[in-house]
């Protein structure tokens, strides 16, 4: 006889059906585990053995084998203690085999037979859900993986209960949806005194999902301002966030199995590698790019950040997704994010403050900025200086619109995008619009278009970005409720892309 169970492997956001098969047969005693599992699937084996000993169950002295299906499909992970657990338990016939065969499960067993919680429990409940199964993971997981309504989630606190509950002694509640993450401690764009240029700013790159990047000396604001970013943002959607909260589980970050509707934002700082920041390691765990999904990735001291890493983020910038890329897997992750970039002017952040004389002016600027590549400086729909603010403008009062207000203008300008793009899977906002629906959405009237012309000829704009300004002025436009892009727009569009600092 082969007792059968079922749980997940994950590859990418992606959690792939295992089948986990237990057969006993005679022979001399072992207990093997086989179907390419790694070192902490392997030692389940010893960990299984312990909790069924702390409930006074007695391994047969048999051959016990354990086979996860497909074979070839590498196995990692401690999620894989439950499942094999529960299936030696059928082939024991201390479980019914009709109760496990209708389960997905996953769970890490300690030693007393307690369940540990895993990452993951989201993306598995979404498998357990198209294979029509219900789930069973730890009760820490249950409350996260409770979020997906198609699949009856089971979240025992041990491996006890969980037998008490297949055999029906003892049956368990459903898991209930963890409290969606308070949204306290927000910041209001009104605190951050002058810098109207680049409120304005971040209230377009907010509508269309433009990248930015800001050059200014130290204190000028620069930190202050991408930290309000997320108070101007529309909440996520439904599935928005869903598909976030798929790729933060697999990194541990849902705590108490609570979903927040506002916008990741993700700072990493300067040092952080290639892997911490594009995805990788030893599993291919997803980076910073990817945790920033459908949200904010601030990028302070951009020029010291390793070239390499920099370079890197041109590809996901324009697709939307990174491909981890390794021997034995090319694992995707979605990565659809708003990026701003901060960076002083030079080394020492001075270059254009006449009370602090640099001695290697322009050598220093031109050095320090060499750093970001042409063609990432080309992917910035918005370039902007950010001048100090005077003491004057720091003793005046709060003024200028709060984010609720400037969040009501982006909800409107984002509402007209999704009615203008419904239909169409890949275009989301005017900064994904391309090719012949770009010209469709964005042809400017015949002074906007004179105007583009000369300004493209003036400063050499490439064809990346020609059409980078015409998103921006189609933002403006859907900002100003206005159905066509005229010359006003066109010229703000471009004072963002034509600015000191792309002389510098």
């Amino acid at each position: 006889m082969v007792a059968r169970t079922y749980t997940v492997a994950f590859e990418g956001v992606e959690a792939r059906p295992v089948e986990v098969q237990c057969a006993v047969t005679p022979g001399l005693p072992a207990f093997s585990i086989v179907g390419l599992p790694d070192k902490a699937v392997s030692e389940a084996r010893d960990r299984v053995r312990a909790a069924l000993s702390a409930l006074s169950i007695a391994l047969p002295s048999k051959r016990l084998t354990i086979n996860l299906s497909p074979a070839d499909l590498p196995k990692e992970g401690s999620h894989f203690d439950l499942p094999i657990a529960l299936a030696l338990l059928s082939a024991l016939e201390i479980l019914p085999s009709d109760a496990v065969e209708t389960i997905t499960a996953l769970g890490e067993l300690s030693l007393d037979g307690a369940l540990v919680p895993v990452i993951g429990a989201l993306p598995a409940a979404l498998a357990a859900a198209e294979a029509e199964r219900s789930l069973m993971c730890p009760e820490a997981s249950g409350a996260e993986a409770a979020w997906v309504d198609a699949a009856q989630v089971i979240a025992p606190s041990n491996l006890l209960h969980a037998i008490q509950h297949l055999t029906g002694q003892m049956p368990l509640p459903p898991a209930q949806p963890g409290e969606v993450q308070s949204e306290d401690g927000l910041r209001d764009l009104r605190d951050v005194k002058g810098q109207e240029r680049a409120k304005r700013a971040l209230e377009i790159a907010a509508a269309g999902r433009h990248h930015m990047i800001m050059i200014g000396t130290p204190g000028a604001g620069k930190s202050m301002l991408a930290a309000r970013m997320p108070t101007i943002l529309p909440p996520l959607t439904a599935s928005e966030a869903l598909e976030t909260s798929m790729i933060h589980s697999l990194s541990g970050l849902i705590e108490e199995g609570g979903i927040s509707r506002t916008r990741p934002f993700r700072e990493p700082h300067h040092t952080a590698s290639m892997a911490a920041i594009v995805g990788g390691g030893r599993s291919a765990k997803p980076g910073e790019i990817s945790l920033a999904h459908n949200g904010v990735l601030f990028m302070d001291e951009f020029p010291e950040f390793p070239r390499a890493v920099l370079e890197t983020l041109r590809q996901p910038v324009e697709t939307g997704e990174v491909v981890v890329s390794r021997a034995n897997a090319h694992v995707r992750y979605p990565c659809r994010f708003l990026l701003i970039a901060a960076a002083n002017p030079c080394k020492c952040g001075y270059l254009f403050d006449p009370a602090r004389a640099c001695p290697r002016v322009p050598g220093c600027g031109e050095d320090y900025l060499g750093r970001i590549s042409g063609p990432l400086m080309d992917r910035f729909d918005l370039r902007l200086d950010v001048p100090p603010v005077s003491l004057d403008d720091l003793d005046l009062p709060a003024s200028g619109p709060s984010s609720g207000e400037v969040a009501a203008n982006v909800s409107r300008a984002r509402a007209a995008q999704q009615e203008r793009f419904q239909g169409r899977a890949e275009t989301h906002l005017n900064a994904d619009a391309e090719g012949g629906l770009l010209e469709e959405i964005a042809a400017p009237d015949s002074e906007g278009k004179a105007l583009l012309s000369r300004v493209a000829d003036r400063f050499g704009l490439t064809a990346r970005g020609y059409h980078r300004v015409l998103r921006v002025a189609r933002t403006i436009a859907d900002l100003a409720d206005e159905p066509a892009v005229r010359r006003p727009h066109i010229a703000e569009a471009v004072s963002f892309r034509v600015s000191g600092l792309s002389e510098t």
